[in-house]
């Protein structure tokens, strides 16, 4: 049997209940999109996306194809690392700290003295913008950029021409080993880039040093059991390895994902993959490119139009989301959200599955699944 396990990083549908308390409410990262010209995704109404509990946009069909639920999240934040988690089983109930005004002078001063070079920034940033204010220093003093966001992170940005990239992942480690206690952030990020007088741009080769999750999760049990427990994407640096059999690396884009997930229809796996489609949140979330971020979508569903024919009858296809980040919301960050999930099978009955009180829904029907 095969699960592919498809997470559409940042695709929320509004509606949490205590959005409020994050400072969210309204934001509806899915109506956002629907609002954009020319918006439609055929392929995910066909599964029941619009059928969702709680959605009126006046796009649900009369026969779905797949089962489908609304997903509300438990743990206490709104990231990626948390999200996934909770996908596969772990709650988070403690929030990951955060550092509006930069990190304090003792972490800066043991980063410092760890990496033998100066520390620049030190504040929330932009992660373009960052690059371009800084750079030029950067590369001239071969002082790291170090810089947050509104989520749990550290990111150490680097020219790959003053640090290699190698050079600037030992970095990060060594900054997730200081990070630890009440400084345990929930991922430590390496942001190279390259180019030159304030025009400069990110590459690919970002990498995330995460947490551990504070349980075992699904892809642990499934791992344990002798099941194939394949990461496509950023998936095995957001569980720092944890429960991952195989990994097939970080995407260069969405399409080098779906590329991927395609690949492994060739394979006799028994077990999951977990795709991470990043481009949504990364590209277009954070940005607040609502034009952007609904192309992606119309792209994604256009893969899927490919895709869904050439599952086996006992494979499932489950698709769904971590937290949101409204293109059209206030801010830059990630907006508290309740998530869609959609279970494709072709010899399973499509049913309503209602509103599921916890993302873990996910983890427990994959459990089931492979009788665990």
């Amino acid at each position: 049997m095969r699960v592919f396990f498809i997470v559409l990083d940042s695709f929320g549908i509004g509606g949490a209940k205590d959005a409020a308390a994050f400072g969210d409410e309204g934001a509806n990262t899915l109506l956002s999109l629907t609002k954009t010209e020319n918006f439609n995704a055929p392929n995910l109404q066909k599964l029941g996306l619009f059928n969702i509990d709680g959605l009126e946009y006046n796009l649900k069909v009369d026969s779905p194809i797949a089962s489908y639920a609304r997903m509300r999240e438990l743990s206490a934040g709104k990231d990626t690392t948390v999200g996934h988690f909770e996908l596969m089983g772990a709650v988070s109930k403690r929030p990951f700290p955060t550092y509006p005004n930069g990190f304090p002078k003792e972490i800066i001063d043991k980063l410092e003295a760890a990496f033998g070079r100066k520390i620049l920034c030190n504040k929330p940033y932009s992660g373009t913008a960052v690059i371009n204010d800084y750079g030029d220093k950067h590369v001239k003093t071969g002082a790291l950029i170090v810089y947050t966001s509104a989520d749990s992170v550290l990111q150490i940005a680097a020219h790959e021409d003053v640090v290699p990239v190698d050079k600037l992942y030992e970095y990060c480690k060594i900054a997730r080993a200081i990070m630890t206690g009440e400084h345990a952030v929930g991922r430590v990020i390496a942001r190279p880039f390259v180019g030159s007088n304030g025009n400069y741009t990110r590459t690919p080769r970002r990498h995330d040093f995460s947490v551990t999750p504070p349980s075992k999760t699904a892809l642990d049990e499934l791992k344990d059991k002798g099941f194939d427990t394949i990461g496509v994407g950023k998936t095995y640096d957001i569980f720092a390895g944890c429960g991952i059999s195989e990994s097939l690396g970080v995407n260069e884009n969405n399409a080098d994902g779906m590329k991927k997930t395609e690949n492994l229809l060739s394979r006799d796996f028994n077990g999951i993959a977990l795709i991470n489609l990043v481009d949504f949140d990364m590209v277009y979330g954070h940005r607040r490119d609502s034009v952007g971020y609904a192309k992606a979508i119309m792209e994604f569903d256009a893969w899927l139009y490919g895709f869904l024919p050439k599952l086996k009858t006992d494979d499932t296809l489950i698709i769904t989301a971590d937290h949101g980040c409204d293109p059209d919301f206030k801010g830059t960050d990630h907006t508290r959200e309740d998530v869609p999930l959609l279970i494709y099978n072709k010899g399973a009955s499509p049913k309503n599955l209602g509103t599921a009180d916890s993302f873990t829904f996910a983890a427990d029907y994959v459990r089931k699944i492979f009788g665990i």
